[in-house]
């Protein structure tokens, strides 16, 4: 199966965050140790708290994410691409690719995203878009298309250079929208990956040392330099509540772990889950033609279950649509009858078919007719018919009369 993002699912993640945000009254500020944070909760785009959030500063190499977002649009695990000619400096993450060693998408992915391989990413953007500058091009463009508006490229690695900086806010948005593909969640989430493809196996721990050492975080990505300092995009999971972070600039991995913590930990309690909808729930009663007086249960066909912030279970609601007038036999236990939407803060975020909770036989000619004849209609037409049979009847004896006063008359000599 071919790993693309639909783009319309893309921009739909993207959507939720701004209105969410926009919505709060100012969120509080972050209590950590980082020159800029923020944590969102990821279905809603609450944010739980923010520092400077919207300050462009150095990402390096959460740079990365983007390269990947452009490679699960692009390409298929299963494509091979030969190493890129590329020369790392001291120090630099990479997974060792040898010249002419071709590599799969997938394995190059799982370095880029594990253990933050330079060579790894200059590999996939040479062989997505031809060339480094093709593929920096794409980068601005999907950046731009996706509203980031704070970010720009100057590299798919994340190398301090001019023109390459992010935000806090604008990292949580990307990584909502790679977070929406199963690849990319499961292998983020990886305490190490093993690649198998190219000249030989390697392996290597995730550089991300939270995924390692706490069960309930689940991605995102951590990065590096001088000027940009120790960076982590950073997500987790309780109790059904799926928080993404960011901090950036922090003077050490301690610290930066430190922080990432602390955010999460800070924002799983300004968040709840609550059932907005139960599967079985009755919604309403409508009449079953040729039946009189009898109804057909119409029931929600799934529960759903949604995120809130704490103590505002108000903001969703739930209104019916196409709801029938009545029904007509036969009618099968689970037959799909009109829809029940779910609203959070006024926008619709699911829709649930109403099914009926049993089945309704064909009604036989006795029930029609004892219907029809039970009906207002069959009445109104026999008093329509009595009535105009005496109208008939009074008219007609009064010709009678009228004949026989005529031939009592005399006549003229």
């Amino acid at each position: 199966m071919r790993p693309v993002l639909s783009t319309a699912l893309a921009l739909l993640a993207v959507a939720i965050l701004p209105a969410a945000a926009g919505a709060a009254d100012r969120p509080p500020r972050c209590k950590v140790d980082a020159p800029s944070a923020i944590a969102i909760e990821v279905s809603t785009g609450a944010v739980a708290c923010a520092t400077n959030p919207d300050e462009r500063r150095s990402i390096a190499s959460t740079t990365k994410l983007m390269t990947a977002l452009l490679t699960l649009e692009r390409a298929k695990m299963s494509d091979r691409f030969t190493a890129a000619d590329y020369f790392p400096g001291p120090g630099e993450s990479q997974i060792g690719l040898e010249r002419g060693e071709r590599m799969s998408v997938r394995d190059l992915m799982r370095g880029l995203l594990v253990e933050s391989a330079n060579d790894g990413a200059m590999t996939l953007a040479q062989g997505v878009a031809g060339s480094k500058r093709a593929f920096v091009r794409a980068m601005n463009r999907r950046a731009q298309q996706l509203k980031l508006t704070n970010t720009h490229y100057a590299n798919p690695i994340g190398l301090d250079e001019a023109g390459n900086y992010s935000t806090a806010r604008d990292l949580v948005r990307l990584a909502v929208v790679l977070r929406t593909n199963r690849f990319f969640r499961t292998t983020t989430d990886r305490p190490s990956v093993r690649l198998t493809t190219g000249n030989r196996t390697r392996t290597f721990i995730n550089r991300n040392t939270l995924v390692r050492t706490t069960g309930w975080v689940n991605g995102v990505k951590s990065g590096h330099t001088n000027q940009a300092g120790y960076v982590l995009v950073g997500a987790g999971r309780k109790n059904g509540v799926q928080l993404v972070s960011a901090v950036l600039g922090t003077p050490s991995v301690a610290a930066r772990d430190v922080a990432t913590l602390a955010l999460l930990k800070t924002g799983f309690p300004r968040f709840q889950r609550i059932t907005a909808l139960r599967r079985g729930t009755v919604m309403t009663r409508v009449p079953i033609r040729y039946r009189r007086g009898a109804e057909l249960s119409l029931v929600a066909g799934r529960s759903v279950r949604r995120i809130v912030p704490r103590g505002q279970r108000d903001d969703v609601v739930r209104r019916m649509v196409g709801r029938p007038d009545d029904v007509t036999g036969p009618v099968a236990a689970g037959q799909s009858f009109g829809a029940i939407e779910i609203l959070q803060n006024g926008r619709v975020v699911g829709r649930v078919p109403m099914v009926a909770a049993s089945s309704v036989p064909a009604a036989d000619l006795e029930q029609k007719a004892k219907s029809w004849f039970t009906s207002p209609l069959p009445l109104l037409l026999l008093v329509a018919v009595i009535a105009g049979t005496v109208l008939v009847g009074r008219q007609l004896r009064r010709v009678v009369r009228d004949e026989r006063r005529a031939g009592d008359r005399p006549r003229a000599a």
